[in-house]
């Protein structure tokens, strides 16, 4: 599809499975359905045909969706990693304390 870049085509191909296509197809045969019940047709058994076009649309779509949003992130990744390197003076590593060393010392009163 065209709103993905080159550049994704080195990320792995997100589940057919996602939270995207299941809820875009879902509306998707659920506005076949409305379209049905506001036209006075029984809801699920005319326009079959329809419900299937339109929850299959849902599906593509968002699997394209939920294929720009991994490219997203990863960029958005990516070029926080290459500031962290190129500014590696504003990203100092703290020193590590143990759990004791913060805890104060408990002493319990009677």
């Amino acid at each position: 599809m065209g709103i993905v870049p080159e550049d994704a085509k080195g990320l792995p191909p997100p589940g057919i499975v996602n939270r995207n296509s299941v809820w875009l197809s879902g509306m998707g045969w659920f506005s076949a359905m409305l379209h049905n019940a506001l036209n006075h047709r029984p809801p699920l058994k005319s326009g079959v045909h329809r419900q299937f076009l339109l929850a299959s649309l849902g599906w593509f779509i968002g699997y394209h969706l939920t294929k720009y949003e991994n490219y997203t992130y990863a960029r958005l990744d990516r070029d926080m990693n290459e500031y962290v390197k190129l500014h590696p003076e504003r990203f100092e590593t703290k020193e590590k304390k143990t759990l004791a060393e913060i805890v104060e010392p408990f002493h319990p009163v009677r």
